[in-house]
């Protein structure tokens, strides 16, 4: 099963994404989880130590160099647009709780979709990932979906938009449902989060009536306290794992 989790900054992706990758990997699964998130906070949530020792790939300028034939920060050279990727997963992930994670990091230079060595290995590697890979891949995203394109699009079995209840948040999920649209993505899902009360949970049905919803977290302070304390979300939280776990068994019927 491939997932991508998006969303505006804030709403919760990185603990949703976290929370599925537990109840997965506690139901057997393979788990690979992608931190494409420029505010890369992943490992954190997943309870990986020293998650600042994790390079982002786009920043390892040996490996695009050798893969691509071209140094990273290069627009206009000659490289190869398909460097070899399969090596990769086993090579630079690290495992925690029977979770493994990889960094995608971001192109500084010439956008997202700029034709340059580190975009063209991020996407030959986001295509094996989501192609190729037999297991769970679980990706973190930023506001937006800059690591998919058409190549890959059909290969997602579910775009997850966290929402909360506010204005802000649900025009993004419209404008991630936008994007999402020009590259033919359509098979999308909601996930409420931080909701206090049922007028909460109402805003977000009545705002998002064409997207089917997976379900709905509640706001809760032990999530907050655990990043305070560097916790994965799952530590000491049995009602969100709970919701999780019901989330992960909907995607497994969607998928079935």
């Amino acid at each position: 099963m491939k997932l991508a989790v998006s969303g505006k900054g804030g709403v919760g992706k990185t603990t949703l994404t976290a929370l599925l990758a537990k109840a997965f990997a506690d139901r057997g699964y393979r788990v690979l989880a992608i931190d494409a998130d420029p505010d890369a906070n992943l490992a954190t949530a997943l309870g990986i130590d020293n998650p600042d020792s994790i390079r982002p790939i786009a920043e390892m300028q040996d490996l695009v160099l050798e893969r691509t034939g071209a140094r990273a920060g290069t627009v206009g050279a000659l490289f190869t647009m398909n460097p070899r990727v399969d090596d990769l997963p086993e090579k630079l992930s690290v495992e925690a709780h029977g979770i493994r994670l990889m960094r995608m990091g971001t192109v500084k230079k010439g956008g997202g979709g700029c034709v340059c060595p580190e975009s063209t290995l991020l996407r030959a590697l986001v295509q094996h990932l989501l192609i190729e890979r037999k297991e769970v891949v679980l990706m973190d995203m930023e506001a937006g979906i800059e690591h998919l394109g058409r190549g890959t699009a059909g290969f997602v079995d579910r775009l997850i938009i966290v929402v909360e209840p506010g204005k802000r948040s649900i025009e993004t999920a419209q404008k991630i449902r936008e994007l999402a649209s020009h590259i033919h993505l359509e098979k999308l899902a909601i996930v409420g989060n931080k909701i206090r009360t049922d007028a909460d949970r109402e805003f977000i049905l009545a705002h998002t009536k064409d997207i089917p919803v997976l379900g709905f977290l509640p706001f809760t302070e032990s999530v907050i306290r655990a990043d305070m304390e560097s916790r994965p979300p799952f530590a000491q939280a049995d009602d969100l794992t709970r919701i999780a776990d019901a989330i992960a068994q909907r995607l497994i019927e969607w998928a079935s």
